[in-house]
């Protein structure tokens, strides 16, 4: 009898402490894909990289075409003009190493000045719809990092964040 009063406790306990968390979940990547303005947004960065890619090859193109010069007449070079060559060569390599760093550091200033209020605008979305429909959190299930979901328990939002953001960008559209 004892052992059927603890269990009947711990049972009771448990129905007591549980509550139904309601949470939904999307795929991050997806979402922002659906912000309208990400493809331009996306394409402007693809031909900045471009521009980027292309001086920085232009560089590459240079700095080996002095190099194959400097092969070419070394042995033939008097020592003043070995020892001005090599010192060119250090400091084009030298520039082309820090125009590589300056270029992934203007790269990533340029997403975010892209990016940000898309992702601003999807956080709008995504804290409306929450709100709205009494979820506690919303998951992010982008690289796997939520293996499973039980489906009874967790609501799939893709669509309708994205039918948010056609909403949002509507009315944007007609205030405008």
């Amino acid at each position: 009898m004892a052992v059927s009063m603890t269990a009947y406790a711990q049972d009771s306990a448990r129905i007591v402490n549980t509550q139904i968390i309601r949470f939904a979940y999307l795929s991050y990547e997806q979402a922002l894909k659906a912000v309208p303005g990400y493809e331009l947004a996306r394409q402007s960065l693809e031909n900045l990289k471009a521009k980027y890619e292309a001086e920085q090859k232009r560089a590459e193109q240079d700095f080996n075409l002095k190099y194959e010069e400097f092969l070419d007449g070394q042995r033939d070079f008097p020592e003043t003009i070995l020892r001005k060559r090599q010192t060119e060569l250090r400091e084009m390599l030298e520039r082309n190493i820090a125009f590589k760093k300056d270029i992934r550091e203007q790269l990533a200033v340029a997403e975010a000045k892209l990016f940000d209020p898309l992702k601003e605008l999807l956080s709008s979305a995504l804290t409306k719809i929450a709100i709205e429909n009494g979820y506690a959190f919303i998951l992010n299930t982008d690289q796997n990092a939520v293996p499973f979901i039980h489906p009874a328990l967790g609501v799939d939002i893709n669509e309708k964040v994205k039918q948010t953001l056609i909403e949002q960008n509507t009315i944007k559209s007609v205030v405008n």
